[in-house]
């Protein structure tokens, strides 16, 4: 009898939210130690809760069920390493992730089931990606034999994602005028941002002034939340690092923003350097 298997994944799936809809098939021969030799059918319009989701590179699909009856299952395809997972059939398939690179990974398991070893194949009828692994057709067939033996369990997929969301685009202003207090001696520099979806924006660079042969620094930080076509305004305010102030005249802003895909988890980041003039302000 094979034994209970850790459900393992290794690769990075993409994180875009999904609204899976689709069916998956699944029969187990008399003897199948993962179906238990029954049959299985799930439905998104019958409050079955079917997901679908896939790696960064494309070289690997997922799909979740969780039955509306409290069953819970997995299913994995992986092409062989280096490739990318396509329309095809895929023979002498092993259990992922522990197959040879040169072989590609099957795992059917859940309900507290699974193989320690197995052999098997899939045939993939319609794979469609998106951006960073986002899945948004699969229509797949899979064999599966447990640990080597003749029994088998098969499964049919035909699965729908909506379409992938636009990633995060974002561009970074930074005002070529700003003040240096002559209390304080800080610079205060302002611009804006622009993203395409609403974020959070993580801003921090460095101000630098040239004065009479002296070196003059000072780092800053600050984050805005972005509103998508609304040029949202940012302030930050850099210390001098030492004991010059910052002053009237031209200083170099060098500004790095960075925030996180809310779709893909990806960082995007931005780079800008500005030359800044300073006027002098008493506060």
């Amino acid at each position: 009898m094979a034994s209970t298997a850790a459900l393992v994944s290794l690769a990075s799936p993409a994180s875009a939210a999904t609204a899976t809809t689709g069916t998956v098939s699944i029969t187990g021969d008399p003897g199948d130690w993962v179906t238990g030799g029954s049959s299985y059918k799930y439905n998104s319009d019958a409050d079955d809760v079917l997901t679908l989701t896939g790696s960064q590179d494309n070289d690997y699909v997922r799909v979740g069920i969780e039955g509306a009856n409290g069953d819970w299952w997995t299913i994995e395809f992986a092409a062989p390493e280096g490739q990318v997972l396509a329309a095809g059939t895929y023979t002498d398939a092993q259990r992922y992730p522990f197959q040879p690179s040169t072989r590609p990974g099957l795992d059917y398991s859940g309900n507290g089931r699974g193989c320690n070893e197995l052999g098997g194949t899939f045939t993939i009828e319609t794979i469609k990606f998106g951006p960073r692994g986002y899945v948004e057709q699969l229509d797949a067939t899979f064999e599966q034999h447990c640990e080597f033996s003749t029994s088998a369990a098969r499964g049919e997929i035909h699965l729908l994602n909506p379409p992938p969301p636009a990633e995060l685009t974002m561009d970074i202003a930074v005002s070529t005028n700003g003040t240096a207090s002559a209390i304080s001696g800080k610079a205060t520099i302002s611009g804006t941002v622009d993203c395409s979806t609403p974020v959070r924006i993580q801003l921090n660079g460095r101000v630098t002034q040239v004065k009479h042969n002296v070196l003059i620094r000072g780092d800053y930080s600050t984050s805005v939340d972005c509103v998508p076509g609304a040029g949202t305004a940012w302030t930050a305010v850099a210390e001098p690092t030492g004991t010059t102030p910052f002053q009237r005249g031209l200083v170099e802003v060098t500004t790095h923003g960075w925030a996180t895909d809310p779709h893909y988890g990806n960082v995007v980041q931005v780079d800008k350097t500005t030359v800044v003039r300073l006027d002098r302000i008493r506060t």
